[in-house]
């Protein structure tokens, strides 16, 4: 079961037939098709993204059996590959870990592992899934941005810490920027509510201290962008 579909002699060049290649493209695309499907469990996605995600092990199982091992071949697709990744964004950790997910799945099914192949998918995606289900590594706080423009007459060293002790567990400032011409700033905080409860009192309040200019609460952005 575990053993390669593929004739693989001892000069490591695999002799591919038709009825190989199919079956292992097939396997390759349900496969796909099954690791999107985790990737896509509770979190959030963009349809590009999942689509290629679900053709990717089929697409490195295919250059996998083309470069068969031609050593020449390799380098040459070796190098190709290297120009993909100047055309990417950086990703999240989660989107990332899919990817990776995904080319090992298109190698062991490239070497005709199609029993490798279901073992890590079906063991990897377990334990996606029961990592995500259980809330594994999970904050225990809830942040959230807060953006307060205030005018520029305004000391903004201190106004708001009154609030900040009544509403919040924590709080750090994280920018300041000039806005209108310089007329406004614009502070950036991350800040931790004591309760959901308090948010819109907590909002009053501030817009008392800023004179009803504008106040974001929202929450809290990553630092790495969605691969599309």
């Amino acid at each position: 079961m575990l053993s390669s579909i593929l004739d693989l002699s001892s000069t490591s060049v695999t002799t591919l037939t038709m009825q190989g290649f199919i079956v292992c493209t097939l396997a390759s695309l349900i496969m796909g098709v099954l690791a999107a499907l985790i990737y896509m469990y509770q979190n959030t996605y963009n349809r590009n993204f999942v689509i290629t995600l679900a053709l990717l092990p089929a697409m490195i199982q295919i250059v996998i059996m083309l470069v068969n091992g031609n050593l020449g071949t390799g380098v040459a697709v070796l190098g190709a590959f290297s120009l993909v990744r100047f055309r990417s964004v950086p990703g999240t950790a989660r989107e990332i870990s899919s990817i990776f997910f995904a080319m090992g799945i298109g190698l062991a099914n490239g070497m005709g592992y199609i029993g490798f192949a279901v073992g890590f998918l079906v063991m990897i995606g377990i334990a996606t899934i029961g990592l995500m289900k259980s809330g594994f590594g999970k904050g225990t706080t809830d942040e959230k941005e807060v953006k307060i423009t205030i005018p520029e007459n305004l000391d903004y060293s201190g106004v708001f810490n009154d609030l900040f002790e009544i509403y919040t567990k924590n709080v750090s400032l994280q920018q300041v920027k000039t806005t209108n011409m310089g007329s406004l700033f614009e502070l950036r905080y991350l800040v931790v509510l004591k309760s959901d409860a308090v948010e819109k009192e907590f909002m009053d309040a501030l817009r008392c201290r800023n004179g009803n200019l504008p106040i974001v609460c929202g929450r809290s952005v990553g630092k790495g962008q969605e691969l599309l």
